[in-house]
Formats: structure tokens, C-alpha cells, sequence
């Protein structure tokens, strides 16, 4: 287990390192830069800014010196907001959005597993046909639409919930509806999909033929087994929330990080980017090694290698 933790969380960091270093070269490939977009500025006032943050510098020097400060944890200052540092904005702006992306992922794993559980004990019933549809149109309808849906007709029309912050607990429903919708829709059909396949194995046979009751068998016996493939998704679900979350916190005007990294690449804002991008890598890679992990505790049949 030590051996196979060290191993992956080397691997982590070759990733990162990886990501880091496309990140910022494609980044620099774009043409334009952080100010070429302010009109007021003159020449000079330009190549002064650019020289403060060190962008006349050669691309690998500055590909060096960025990524010797980042290893000490060093992000520099952020270009648009003076006087701050991208990891102070990281700090203040992330939990907002850790909060949506976690209350999503219990909101989707709480509902998606008993929905994907009804529909396989249901199987070829009205019930779970239902749940299919519901499956099926949780999974086709992007988040900003539902987004959009939701403010439409339960702000804008109904007036029943605030569309604007976080200022409160009605301001989180409408945010983690529209994030946790496919996620929970995407869960309810692979749960559904593992139990008939794990009910129809020799154990489960044998523990019908013993009387056991179907509800009991499916809840006690499968259950266990079955949900290993959700717990694979458990990872690219949190990563797919911390940054499908963009956009639904840009129609919810959410306070959160989302907006900044949007903002960032619009005003080319280099170091904004490199470290959000960095962050939020980070947070993936801990996030599957840690699933991987757990496949242990879930199955001690798992030899991790």
C-alpha cells in the first residue's frame, strides 16, 4: 500500500509538472499579451509593465523563473488586480466554489446511487423507465442550460429563490441543481448498469436459492460490489464540478474562483492562469489518487501494485 501511494504521488507530480509546462508555453503562444489590450498605454508605459513583471525576459528564463518560485509555492503577483497575489486571490475566491462543487458531488452520490439502485431492482418496470428518461436527459443537457432554466423559471418567473451570490442557504439551490444534474443522471445509469451485472453472477444466485429476500440480496450482498465503478467516476465527477463550475458561477454571479480564472484568460492575465491551473490540477490528481486508494477499503481483493 506505501509502495503504491509513493509510486502514485510521484506520478502526481510528474503530471503536474507536465501540465505546468504546456500550460505555459501554449499560454505564451497566443498572440497578444496582458496589456496590449489598454489603449491608454503607451509604448513605453508598456514595455515599464512588462518589465516589472519580468515578460521582456526570454521565454526560458521566464519558463525558469516561474517555475522555480512556483515550487516554493510562489505564484507571483497577479498583472489586472495591482497590489495582489494570485495565490491570496486562490485563498479568498476557492472555497465559494469548494462549497457548490461539494454540496454537487453529496447531492449527486446521496441521489444518484438509491436512483440507479430502484431503477436495477425495478428493472423493466414503469419505474425504471422513468428513471432512464430522467437518466438520459440529466446526461444530454449541459449545465449552463440548466442553469439558465432554473433562474428562468424558479427566479425570474416563480420568484422563489435568489439568482444573485451566496449569501444564504436558498442562494446554493439552484447553483448545485444545475451542477449535480449530470453528474446524478451519469451515476443513477452506471449504478443501475453494475447491480444487473453483479446480480446476475453466481453468488447472487446462490444467495436467492437460500431464500434471501431480492431487496436484502441487492442492498446487502451487490451493493458492495456494484459501486466500485462509482467510486472510478468519484474523481473526474469532482474535477468536472470544480471546473464545469465556471460558468454556472458566472450565470449565478458566484463569488467564487471560477470567475477569476474566466476573467484571467480574457485580460490574458499570464500569472492568474498558470496558477489557477496549477491549483486546480493539483486538486484532480489528489482527488484520483485518493479513489484509487479507496479501492482498497472497498474491495480487499484489489492488489494495488
Amino acid at each position: 500500500m506505501a509502495k503504491y501511494a509513493v509510486k502514485r504521488v510521484a506520478l502526481g507530480f510528474l503530471t503536474l509538472f507536465i501540465v505546468a509546462t504546456l500550460t505555459f508555453f501554449l499560454m505564451q503562444a497566443v498572440p497578444g499579451g496582458p496589456f496590449v489590450a489598454e489603449k491608454a498605454m503607451s509604448a513605453e508605459a508598456i514595455a515599464a509593465q512588462e518589465a516589472k513583471y519580468g515578460l521582456d525576459k526570454p521565454l526560458h528564463v521566464q519558463y525558469w523563473n516561474y517555475m522555480k518560485n512556483a515550487a516554493h509555492f510562489d505564484f507571483g503577483q497577479c498583472i489586472k488586480q495591482q497590489g495582489r497575489s494570485v495565490a491570496e486571490i486562490i485563498t479568498t475566491k476557492f472555497p465559494a466554489s469548494a462549497k457548490l462543487a461539494l454540496c454537487a458531488v453529496a447531492v449527486a452520490l446521496c441521489v444518484g446511487i438509491p436512483v440507479g439502485c430502484i431503477a436495477a431492482y425495478h428493472r423493466g418496470k414503469w419505474l425504471d423507465n422513468c428513471i432512464i428518461l430522467f437518466a438520459t436527459c440529466g446526461i444530454a443537457v449541459p449545465s449552463f442550460v440548466t442553469a439558465t432554466l432554473l433562474l428562468y423559471f424558479l427566479s425570474s418567473k416563480l420568484q422563489l429563490l435568489p439568482s444573485i451570490g451566496l449569501d444564504g442557504p436558498l442562494n446554493y439551490i439552484m447553483p448545485v441543481i444545475a451542477l449535480a444534474f449530470y453528474p446524478t443522471a451519469y451515476i443513477a445509469r452506471l449504478m443501475r448498469s453494475s447491480l444487473l451485472d453483479v446480480m446476475g453472477q453466481d453468488y447472487m444466485r446462490t444467495a436467492k436459492a437460500k431464500g434471501v429476500s431480492g431487496f436484502k440480496t441487492l442492498f446487502k450482498h451487490a451493493l458492495r460490489n456494484a459501486i466500485l465503478p462509482v467510486v472510478t467516476y468519484v474523481g473526474p465527477m469532482l474535477a468536472q464540478l470544480l471546473t464545469g463550475s465556471f460558468v454556472v458561477e458566472k450565470i449565478f454571479t458566484v463569488p467564487g474562483l471560477g470567475r477569476e480564472f474566466v476573467s484571467a484568460i480574457s485580460n490574458r492575465d499570464y500569472t492568474m492562469i498558470m496558477g489557477t491551473t496549477i491549483f486546480l490540477a493539483s486538486l484532480v490528481i489528489i482527488a484520483n489518487v485518493l479513489v484509487d486508494i479507496l479501492y482498497k477499503f472497498i474491495d480487499p481483493r484489489i492488489k494495488l501494485k
